[in-house]
Parts: C-alpha cells; structure tokens; sequence
C-alpha cells in the first residue's frame, strides 16, 4: 500500500537546489536551438523538464535507463535466485506481478537501491551470497522506497543532473581542444595566445559553476537520503521482514567491497546511513 512519507517530501529539496543551475544548463542548450527554430525559452526548457516523465514508464527504465544507471538485466540464473524472494515480498506487499523492474549492478558489496517509478536494483553479490530470505528482506526494504514515495524525487533530479554533466564534460572537452589549437598557432599569430587564455578561463569557469551547483545538491541529497532509509526499514519491518533484513545488514557489516561502484550508483549509496546503525534501530523494533 502506497503512502507518501516526509522524507519523499524532504527529498524534493536537492531538487529546488539544483534547479537554478539546471535552468543554466538548459539555456546554454536553448541557444543554438534558437537560432533554428523560434521557440521560447520557457516553452523550450518546460519541454525538457517534462520529457523526463518517460523515465518513469516501465519500457523505458528496462531498455534505457538501467544502462544509464550502469545496472544490467539480470541474467537467467540471477532471475532464478531472485524469484522466490521477489515473488515472498509481492504476495505480502499485495503487489501485482511485473508492476517492478528488477535490475543487477555488479558491485562487489550487499547492497541495493530503488530509483524511478518501478525499478530495484540488487547487486551481482548480494544475489550470489545472500539466502532467499535474507534477499527477500532487502527487496522489502527497496520496495519500500518506492511504496513511500522516496524515488520520485531521485529520479528527477537525475534526470537534471544529465545536462548539467553532460555540458560541463563537453566543456572540458572543447577548453582542452582549443586551448591545442592556439597553443599550435600562438607562435605564428600571437593573438591565438589570447584567444586560447579567454577559452580556457570561459569554457574553465562555467564548467565549474555547473559542477558546484550539482555537488552541492549531491550533498543535500545524501543528507535527506538517510532518513529516507530509516523510514524504508520500518516499512519493511511493518511488512514482516524486519529479521530477514536484519540478517543482510550483518552480514553488509562484515564485508568490504572490492569494487568501486559506478559514479551514480556511489552517489546513491552515499545516502545510506551506516549498517549497524540500521541494525539498532531494527533491533529495538524487534524487540518491542
């Protein structure tokens, strides 16, 4: 049963503080669309707000979007030792069959999250290592997220940080190139040594102030993500999993990952409070 919590309501405020240096970033893009079509800036950047509704389709978050997270569909045998725990977590949750995406990311660590309007994300690990009931356990607590409300606001502000990236890279990446090419010329024509120092402090500055705005609402997003988490345990608890997940979390104690996540999936994470202190709080739910 679906209820929105506050932390999906606090969770909007990486959101607020990212929108202004989205609004940059998509001004930057609306300038050469501009000179070919007559469209105005409201329009155009309420348009590219809005194409990311499609983020939430299931179609969408199975071909496209579990790439852009850097998960992968799961193989035949990671269905096979997910099913029986999805299908525990589905029957209790009053869930309708293929209402949820199950994607694997191959971490080296028990862990998981839940983005987008249908899709959990379980690690390669976690899958190879943990019992049926330990993985029904974090796929209640996943779902949980999502029952909550907690991913809607995650996925939007994901869906913002796309152009703020992407031109801050390709800003980058046309500074270094035109900073070689005046470099190449300034001996011949002197005025290149200007040129090359004006794109290298332009291309150099805005490239920096995207990248500031969307760091700082990456923290503030860590921040509002760990209450989030608690909630999800109690949720989960309230479901019937609280031993199972309390299981995982241990034995989450007692490894370290090999592996370094990719660089959104490390920023989802980052928003997980520490596993014995989930375990405490589980614990003084299991004992009440």
């Amino acid at each position: 049963m679906r209820k929105v919590e506050y932390s999906a309501v606090t969770a909007f405020a990486p959101v607020f503080a990212l929108f202004p240096v989205w609004l940059g970033a998509v001004a930057l893009l609306w300038i050469p669309f501009v000179l070919l079509f007559d469209v105005p800036f409201v329009l155009f950047a309420a348009a590219v707000f809005l194409f990311g509704i499609v983020l939430f389709s299931r179609p969408v978050q199975r071909i496209v979007f579990v790439r852009m997270l850097g998960a992968r569909q799961p193989t035949e045998l990671e269905r096979a030792n997910l099913a029986p725990a999805w299908k525990t977590v589905e029957q209790r949750g009053s869930i309708r069959p293929n209402r949820f995406v199950l994607a694997v990311a191959d971490i080296d660590d028990i862990n998981a999250f839940a983005c987008g309007g249908h899709m959990l994300v379980v690690s390669s690990f976690a899958i190879e290592h943990l019992t049926e009931d330990e993985l029904s356990g974090v796929l209640a607590h996943e779902l949980s997220h999502h029952l909550g409300g907690h991913t809607i606001a995650l996925t939007i502000s994901q869906w913002m940080s796309l152009p703020i990236l992407g031109l801050a890279q390709l800003g980058m990446q046309v500074r270094d190139v035109g900073v070689s090419i005046a470099k190449r010329l300034e001996d011949e024509y002197p005025t290149f040594k200007l040129i090359g120092w004006l794109v290298n402090v332009v291309l150099t500055g805005l490239s920096r102030i995207l990248l500031i705005g969307f760091l700082m609402a990456q923290s503030l997003g860590e921040i509002v993500g760990r209450s989030a988490e608690f909630q999800a345990d109690k949720r989960a608890h309230a479901m019937g999993f609280g031993p199972e997940l309390r299981y995982a979390l241990t034995r989450v104690i007692n490894h370290t990952p090999e592996t370094v996540p990719t660089k959104f999936l490390s920023r989802v994470l980052l928003s997980h409070p520490p596993a014995i202190d989930r375990v405490a709080r589980l614990d003084a739910m299991l004992n009440r």
